[in-house]
């Protein structure tokens, strides 16, 4: 069902949890929002939030290079402790959130990351999309920012689903990761390079090949 942004905002002022956390408890929970914050308990999420203010300045620059060598990816994670940087299960998750970068290709960390001009950009071209579809006037708004929500989940690290477990997405990871190891960890930064990306791909002229070596 839908939920109203009254309803999420009240849920993360009495839980902490993110934005996106809050509205999928409360879908989960027909609107109820007494059940929405046990479900939110019951998934540590509440808990992991309460931590997400403590200082991380610990933790690890992962790198992952796909096997045929054409892109790479390097990604800050911290937590707290050097501790928990050295277990097992940090580097799991740092490694996870490599390749998660490397094969969805996200363009911003963040929501809030996208600068407003390319989010002003990019609700006129799905306004004229919808407008030429035939929709009414008064639903096309709403269809925008739908279809917006999408452009978020291609486009932004923490809300895409994550490689491995698809019915979730990265945000939901991190904030079970935080829940479970007991420490704030926060993705800080990221970095991916694909070969000859941004190049023009270099066309063969044989013509051109051959006067050379004549006139050399």
């Amino acid at each position: 069902m839908a939920v109203s942004a009254a309803d999420v905002k009240e849920l993360r002022e009495k839980t902490g949890a993110g934005m996106l956390d809050c509205k999928k408890a409360l879908e989960e929970a027909n609107g109820d929002l007494t059940k929405a914050a046990e479900i939110l308990r019951e998934k540590g999420l509440a808990a992991a939030a309460k931590k997400g203010d403590r200082i991380a300045t610990e933790g690890r620059v992962e790198s992952y290079i796909h096997a045929n060598g054409r892109i790479g990816v390097l990604v800050e994670i911290n937590c707290e402790t050097d501790f928990v940087a050295m277990t097992d299960q940090f580097k799991e998750f740092t490694r996870d959130i490599a390749m998660q970068i490397a094969a969805s290709n996200p363009k911003y960390l963040r929501r809030e990351d996208v600068p407003q001009e390319e989010l002003d950009k990019e609700r006129e071209i799905l306004r004229n999309q919808a407008l030429n579809e035939g929709k009414p006037a008064n639903i096309v708004e709403k269809m925008v920012e739908g279809r917006l929500n999408k452009y978020f989940e291609e486009n932004v690290l923490l809300e895409q689903s994550f490689i491995k477990d698809p019915d979730k997405t990265v945000q939901e990871l991190l904030s079970e990761k935080i829940a479970t190891i007991g420490e704030n960890i926060s993705i800080r930064r990221f970095v991916r390079f694909e070969l000859g990306e941004g190049l023009e791909k270099k066309q063969d002229n044989f013509v051109e090949e051959v006067m050379a070596q004549v006139k050399g």
